[in-house]
């Protein structure tokens, strides 16, 4: 002899007896699903939140790309182009000297901002990715990302007396 299936009528304290009782559409496995659901929508509006915002260009003084030109290819491999001298006050890729390594010394006084970092005095790509990281991390705004400015310079002398 079989057993009988659960019966969905029947009566519930509180409601009238002919209201018939069904489960709840709403079980734990359907919620564990929307839950999962709203996280992963959640995480992922964060991650394009974060590329958005890492992607945009915070230097109101840049100046645009050139546009593409109808004129043949110059033959042979271009020279870099000369880099302009940096404003007084302003450090970049390239420059050299006592200033780059009293940047580079308050830099290494920071928390993983100039990780193995030298004092070499020589402004090169891995203090620009620091300089980047340091406005990142501390929402330096006003200079170009890499570049030390003044209002990196005011944040940076701050934190490092």
């Amino acid at each position: 002899m079989r057993p009988e299936p659960p019966s969905y009528t029947g009566t519930v304290p509180g409601r009238p007896s002919h209201t018939p009782v069904h489960p709840s559409p709403h079980g734990p496995a359907t919620r564990r699903a929307a839950v999962a659901i709203a996280l992963a929508a959640a995480a992922v509006l964060g991650f394009g939140g974060a590329v958005l915002l890492l992607g945009r260009q915070t230097d109101d003084r840049a100046v645009p790309e050139p546009r593409p030109t109808a004129s043949p290819p110059a033959a042979g491999p271009a020279a870099p182009p000369p880099r302009a001298p940096a404003a007084p006050g302003f450090l970049g890729e390239g420059d050299s000297g006592p200033a780059v390594a009293e940047l580079q010394e308050r830099l290494l006084r920071i928390p993983d901002v100039y990780r193995d970092g030298t004092t070499s005095g020589r402004y090169d790509a891995a203090l620009a990715e620091a300089v980047a990281r340091f406005q990142l991390w501390y929402g330096v705004q006003g200079d170009e990302t890499g570049v030390y400015g003044d209002d990196t310079r005011r944040a940076l002398e701050s934190r490092t007396g």
